[in-house]
């Protein structure tokens, strides 16, 4: 029988193996073991229904690609907040295990999709849902997490592990631009998050807990066709440099995506600008407005090369 004492040394233990990489599979998910994880001081989305006497999840227990471990309520509940979840939303939990990242988002409103490789844990989940009342808006899948489609997320909510989040990083970033991406302890190494908000929970094995947020951009890199010369822009991630071009200069940029959104600084002059596939507008600090630019040449992607401008 796990008591507080037994997952204090379990979670020391399992979480040091976590942050090294030495786990060899299982889910690392956002959940409680057996109803002892606490929601802490914060407001709580997701009350913990009664064990399921059928199968009830073990912290640490392996499953397909990492270990399945419980997270702090209250860090949940920060990551929509973060993320802004509302009803208008289309939530995706990659490892979803008993399906409280879901059943959360839900009694927001939004729809939200589990994907989940264990069928028992699948199962679990739709009975949680079911107790929960919104089996309508919290749905589950048994599958892949690396082969499922996850287009038509409006928010990706992950507490998985740094490698599993890289391996899943190609998949993010050609999703639509805007979408967004909220991940609890695991960053993804070279995309350096939008935002990173430290959150504490004094009721939980450990107080301290790291919480990434990224927008996905759009991909801007190469040269832009402007109705006086070119702009070019070499894009690592959301961030993004480069050259405005003429017949007598040749001026520096640098900037930043977010989502279709461009802002970049050009001789001390700010732009701003959104993105849609191969066409650009743009706003100079004056007012000047230049619509219909167009892409003549893609940027191949290396680390993710997009292209931005800012205003």
């Amino acid at each position: 029988m796990w008591n507080g004492e037994h997952m204090k040394n379990w979670r020391n233990l399992f979480l040091k193996r976590l942050l090294k990489g030495e786990t060899q599979d299982g889910h690392v998910n956002v959940l409680a073991s057996r109803g002892e994880v606490s929601a802490g001081k914060g407001r709580k989305i997701y009350s913990q229904t009664e064990p399921v006497q059928e199968y009830e999840p073990v912290p640490g227990q392996r499953g397909k690609d990492v270990e399945w471990a419980p997270c702090s309520l209250v860090v949940m509940n920060r990551m929509f907040e973060i993320a802004k979840v509302t009803a208008e939303d289309y939530v995706i939990d990659p490892g979803s295990g008993d399906g409280r990242m879901v059943i959360s988002a839900a009694k927001l409103g939004a729809q939200a999709l589990g994907i989940e490789y264990n069928p028992r844990l699948v199962e679990l989940s739709r009975k949680n849902a079911a107790k929960e009342g919104v089996s309508d808006r919290a749905t589950f899948a048994q599958a892949d997490l690396f082969s499922t489609d996850f287009s038509r997320a409006t928010v990706v909510a992950m507490f998985l592990r740094e490698d599993i989040n890289l391996k899943l990083r190609p998949k993010i970033l050609d999703m639509r631009p805007g979408t967004r991406i909220v991940s609890n302890i695991f960053n993804m190494a070279e995309w350096k998050a939008d935002e990173v908000v430290e959150v504490e929970d004094e009721d939980y094995y450990f107080k301290n807990h790291t919480v990434y947020f990224w927008v996905v951009p759009a991909k801007v890199g190469g040269t832009w066709k402007f109705p006086d010369g070119e702009l070019i822009l070499e894009q690592n991630f959301q961030m993004i440099d480069g050259a405005l071009k003429s017949d007598s200069a040749s001026t520096p940029i640098s900037g930043k995506m977010t989502g279709d959104r461009i802002d970049f600084i050009a001789d001390g002059r700010q732009y701003t600008g959104r993105v849609s596939e191969n066409l650009m507008e743009l706003e100079d600090c004056d007012g000047k407005r230049e619509k219909g630019l167009r892409k003549i040449t893609t940027q191949p992607l290396a680390a993710v090369a997009s292209t931005l401008i800012e205003c």
